[in-house]
């Protein structure tokens, strides 16, 4: 008679039967296979409801983080504001920039009002090959061919960088739209300084109901006390409402204000729907290393 072959584990052949079905599986030796598959298809839908319950419940959480955070914005601006020094309003019956002011007054009283970065300024390209256009900071080494990296090195990472200063004669050529040699010139501003303050908030609105959008936010202004004016921008597709501040403040703060002002506004109006607001600027709390606080 043979004697039973020998498992690979070192024991019976029917030994190890023995092991995979009833120590092994303890839990379903002598089970109708039947009723144990109903009871897996069941547990499963109960685990799977669980999850949903769960996710439901984080969303919830989620919605409810983001109602407190835009209270807590508000709430933050309403404590700076109490804290702030009073601002006398301006009176422009004898302001000291008129029309018929020196050139050199009202480019100094825009330098103002339009203050950024003091080292560096964007300044419009074109592609007419291509129709693409934006923007770029202006350096005296754009292009110069053996030392411009361009496009493969990008500008806030080239060790060539001489960028320059946007000084009278730059806001005077912007101002003019002409940069004196191939004509068109448009300068931009980097909003964001060193600090993490700016100067200045602007909305940009940029789709067909801008002008309610815009005139919207201009009215919320109003009546919370906050100066704003509203200014037409170059496609004459959209605008941009603009919040200047007496002294540098820091951007987070200001940006919280712009949120503060959307969100009344939006609810003040359900209606218009404010689709063409796109952003504001600065568009960023905090100074990105080797940006340049667009």
């Amino acid at each position: 008679m043979n004697s039973p072959s020998n498992s690979p584990l070192g024991g019976r052949a029917d030994d190890r039967e023995s092991l995979l079905t009833r120590a092994a599986f303890p839990l379903y030796a002598g089970r109708d296979g039947k009723d144990w598959v109903e009871t897996a298809v069941a547990e499963k839908s109960n685990i799977e409801a669980e999850m949903a319950r769960v996710r439901a419940r984080l969303a919830n959480l989620d919605a409810e983080r983001q109602q407190l955070q835009r209270e807590m914005a508000s709430l933050e601006v309403r404590l700076a504001a109490k804290h702030a020094p009073a601002v006398k309003q301006p009176s422009f019956e004898d302001a000291p920039v008129t029309n018929s002011s020196p050139s050199h007054e009202k480019v100094d009283l825009f330098r103002r009002l339009f203050a950024g970065r003091p080292d560096v300024f964007p300044v419009r390209w074109e592609n007419r090959k291509t129709g693409r256009s934006g923007y770029s900071p202006a350096c005296a080494n754009e292009w110069v061919k053996g030392i411009c990296g361009k496009p493969k090195v990008k500008c806030g990472e080239c060790p060539h960088q001489k960028f320059i200063p946007p000084d009278e004669s730059i806001m005077e050529k912007h101002l003019r739209g002409d940069d004196g040699r191939s004509g068109d010139f448009v300068a931009g501003v980097y909003p964001l300084l060193p600090g993490d303050t700016c100067w200045f908030l602007a909305a940009d609105f940029d789709k067909a109901s801008w002008t309610d959008d815009a005139n919207a936010l201009l009215e919320t202004c109003r009546v919370k006390g906050v100066p704003a004016a509203l200014e037409r921008s170059r496609s004459g597709n959209g605008g941009h409402v603009w919040i200047f501040f007496s002294e540098p403040v820091a951007a987070r703060l200001a940006r919280q204000l712009g949120s503060v002002l959307i969100t009344e506004t939006m609810e003040r109006r359900p209606e218009i729907g404010f689709a063409s607001y796109d952003r504001l600027f600065p568009n960023q709390d905090i100074m990105p290393l080797g940006g340049f606080g667009i």
